[in-house]
């Protein structure tokens, strides 16, 4: 670790061979937030317009919402948000260790939040009878949340890379390793928001473990092979090519993970809790 970072005097966020003084990578990033604003905006918007002037058969909110769900969801995605932030401050301190574990928090936290959202949609659809088709509410709901929700799995996966990329080692090679490294954790993650984190919800509210198991055994069997494959993969490699250099990389990523937390909170706010009030 170099005095820089012992003394915690790093400065990653102004780059002067740049005419704007922000890395390439961040003005990248958030000339890209930017527009997916306009994206959101439009769907936020949408969403709201035919709220306000509702057509006859619309589905009626609050008796399909289950707010106490959601509210726990949302509860976890922000608290996504400050394992990513530990995640910045431990590479900018140049600790690969608690950056990788930070990363892996982070990517838990958001296959939570997938999960939820994954029974949700199922819920929804199979017992409330609300589909993208059947009803204006439908339509612009699932469009806006599944579009978020969109975003929080290409998060997932973007972290996913980040993390497989700390493991890179500094004498170059590893490819095919690391490939395999990110296999294991894509199917973890994968079968984690599809199978586990919906099963468990659906335990909570009675269904019988034993058929949770008989339809999800093969998938949690692969997830927890894969989860072992993740944890074997992870053990320590030697000296590696990620460090303090590589802090504007996960800062980057950073963006756009509080970017899709707090796109979130508004869609939480203008979505779910306005049917309340």
């Amino acid at each position: 670790m170099s005095s820089h970072a012992a003394t915690g005097h790093i400065d990653h966020h102004h780059d002067h061979t740049t005419s704007t003084g922000i890395p390439n990578k961040k003005l990248l990033w958030w000339a890209f937030l930017a527009s997916d604003c306009m994206f959101f905006g439009a769907l936020i918007s949408s969403h709201l317009v035919y709220r306000i002037n509702p057509p006859p058969g619309n589905a009626i909110p609050t008796q399909v919402f289950n707010i106490e769900l959601t509210s726990f969801s949302t509860f976890i995605l922000l608290m996504s948000s400050l394992l990513m932030a530990l995640a910045v401050n431990a590479i900018q301190r140049g600790n690969i260790k608690s950056t990788r574990t930070m990363l892996l928090g982070t990517m838990f936290f958001g296959c939570i939040f997938l999960g939820g959202q994954v029974y949700e949609f199922a819920h929804f659809v199979h017992e409330k009878k609300m589909t993208l088709s059947n009803s204006i509410f439908g339509s612009t709901f699932y469009t806006l949340t599944g579009t978020h929700g969109t975003h929080v799995a290409i998060g997932v996966l973007l972290l996913g890379m980040m993390y497989v990329r700390t493991f890179k080692p500094a004498n170059g090679g590893g490819l095919m390793m690391n490939f395999i490294h990110l296999l294991a954790v894509s199917v973890t993650m994968a079968v984690s928001f599809i199978y586990l984190v919906p099963g468990l919800i659906e335990i909570v509210y009675g269904l019988p473990v034993g058929d949770f198991l008989s339809r999800a055994t093969t998938p949690l069997l692969v997830g927890a092979a894969a989860f072992v494959a993740v944890i074997w993969l992870g053990r320590s490699r030697g000296a590696v090519e990620f460090g303090e250099k590589n802090a504007v990389d996960v800062e980057a990523i950073g963006l756009y993970w509080h970017f899709v937390d707090i796109v979130w909170i508004i869609i939480f706010t203008a979505v779910y809790l306005l049917e309340y009030l």
